[in-house]
């Protein structure tokens, strides 16, 4: 922590609203509340019963939203048993907004109806494919609840926190317990963590993304750092060089595909144990060594009967003597100008079948022209005679 943040420290205690929803501070005042006690605090809704889930403690000012609003009161049981009742309030009025987007044929569904302390303000979240004209079915709220009604639309991860449930994993869901936010989670997390990409194993409940996917990837990109990609050529420490056919991130392993003549040995090693030759590029068939890559052309070559001549051609031509002076840049030159010369010769290909077809239209317009004449002329003679 810097000197400056230091000096400009602040009291505050953790409090959250909901099951799983967003932590936030406020000035405890004279009181002390534990972890665990219900306090009643001013909010931008309104007065509020939350649960205080940090103590008292300090923390620099820069971390704190302003204004920072302070504590009213401890909870009494009056404000306790409220809160139960707004709970019980809640089921009747999720039940009447059901109904009523029913009756007006809304497409959208209810997730949760929630009151504020103060039996001041109803708020109904929902989820819905695309905007939703709501205004009439605010009115009608308005009139049977004799309250402030407002409507908020939210996605489908939001909707899995609110309500909750059971992961894949048999515990309760993440987002509904203990995450105040979403972390952003992408399929490069599945694949760095060598998982299945079956969209049913690595999905939760919601259907997107499973949020734990963030948990450990930290550490699965400090492992990875360490290890060869597949299909590198790698050079066992004391022994030969082989390819590399699978990793294992967390026993930080390595296994060996080693060639030796006709015979192939599948060996595992420690990464400490291997030294990286060469990289594998997407599209590039590495040889097991680099010595069978340089002598297979040669090889060749000599199976052909054309080894000898060919290497005695190439070695006249790499002779002073031999080697003319180009300019730099002669051969890019030389290219471009055949390929403009390519293409000017078929756009003049092109160009003239186009004229050939014009032409052979207009002789056959003339022809048709002139026998349309002498049928004219013969109709008159008829008609004179």
């Amino acid at each position: 922590m810097k000197e400056d943040d230091t000096k400009y420290m602040v009291t505050i205690v953790g409090v959250r609203f909901r099951s799983g929803g967003k932590v936030y501070y406020f000035d405890p005042k004279d009181y002390n509340p534990r972890m665990g006690d219900r306090v009643i605090v001013e909010t931008a809704r309104g007065l509020e019963c939350g649960r205080v889930v940090l103590g008292s403690h300090q923390i620099p000012e820069k971390q704190v939203v302003q204004p920072l609003r302070e504590i009213i009161r401890m909870a009494t049981e009056k404000d306790i048993a409220r809160e139960e009742s707004n709970r019980v309030k809640e089921k009747e009025a999720y039940r009447i907004c059901q109904e009523k987007i029913r009756e007006l044929h809304l497409d959208m569904k209810l997730i949760q109806a929630e009151y504020s302390f103060d039996n001041k303000k109803l708020l109904f979240y929902f989820t819905a494919d695309g905007r939703v004209d709501f205004r009439e079915l605010v009115r009608e709220l308005a009139a049977v609840f004799k309250t402030r009604i407002e409507l908020r639309q939210i996605g489908v991860r939001d909707e899995t926190k609110l309500l909750g449930g059971i992961g894949i994993c048999g515990r309760p869901l993440c987002c509904h317990t203990y995450l105040s936010n979403f972390a952003p989670v992408s399929i490069k997390m599945a694949k760095e963590q060598n998982l299945s990409l079956n969209p049913a194993k690595i999905s939760g409940v919601c259907g997107r993304l499973m949020c734990c996917l963030k948990n450990e990837q930290e550490t699965y990109e400090y492992l990875n750092k360490n290890l060869p990609g597949l299909g590198d050529i790698v050079q066992v420490q004391d022994g030969p060089q082989g390819i590399v056919q699978s990793v294992n991130v967390l026993k930080q392993t390595v296994r060996v595909l080693i060639e030796e003549g006709d015979d192939k040995e599948m060996q595992e090693h420690p990464v400490e144990e291997l030294t990286l030759v060469m990289k594998h590029r997407k599209g590039t068939a590495w040889r097991a060594s680099a010595e069978k890559e340089e002598t297979r052309p040669s090889q060749e070559e000599g199976r052909s009967g054309r080894g000898e001549e060919t290497r005695r051609r190439n070695s006249q031509e790499e002779r002073p003597e031999n080697r003319k002076e180009e300019k730099p840049g002669r051969d890019r030159n030389r290219g471009r100008s055949r390929g403009k010369d390519r293409d000017r010769e078929q756009k003049g290909e092109s160009e003239q079948r186009e004229r050939r077809r014009s032409r052979g239209k207009n002789r056959s317009r003339n022809r048709n022209r002139d026998k349309g004449t002498e049928e004219e002329k013969q109709a008159g003679k008829g008609d004179g005679e």
